[in-house]
């Protein structure tokens, strides 16, 4: 897939068909993510994959979005490691960046995801749910599978509306 394509054609998906995703894909699409950019190389980024049914509803529990989170075939909680990070602007941005690899990987690969942040409310019990050290914070939950929803057309300001010099 053209990169503009997949960039320009991504969407986030909250419905998925009850489809297993194989470990192979899970391992592009995490490999996408630790190959984002990052602050002195501090690679920050952490992940848990969980498929476990039990695990996904105590997580998905945490959120008002919890039908999104149980339906998922996969849940990625994707943390920053406190061990490792230096300035909290530039491992916000590594870790944005990450995520945002994460979501294009999957939309190139021919799945659908969404980044989901209202969770980080509970970030500290998603990180005991998920056996995660206590130095791990939570950044988001994505979500992950094959789309049960027709492609939405997306909407963006025009260029003129959100660049204010060019000099």
């Amino acid at each position: 897939m053209d990169f503009f394509e997949v960039v320009l054609n991504r969407r986030s998906v909250r419905k998925f068909k009850d489809m297993e995703i194989p470990e192979e894909i899970i391992n592009k699409i995490l490999t996408a993510g630790i190959w984002a950019p990052s602050g002195m190389d501090n690679q920050p980024w952490r992940f848990a994959v969980i498929r476990d049914r039990k695990l996904k509803s105590e997580i998905a529990r945490l959120t008002k979005y919890t039908a999104i989170l149980e339906n998922a075939p996969v849940l990625i909680p994707v943390f920053v490691d406190h061990n490792v990070t230096y300035d909290t602007v530039k491992d916000a941005q590594a870790m944005g960046a990450c995520l945002q690899n994460m979501l294009l990987a999957i939309h190139a690969l021919g799945l659908a995801g969404v980044w989901t942040g209202e969770i980080l409310k509970n970030g500290n019990k998603v990180v005991e749910l998920c056996g995660a050290p206590k130095k791990y914070e939570l950044m988001a939950v994505i979500c992950v599978g094959y789309s049960a929803e027709l492609h939405k057309e997306g909407k963006r300001k025009s260029l003129d509306e959100v660049v204010f010099l060019r000099k």
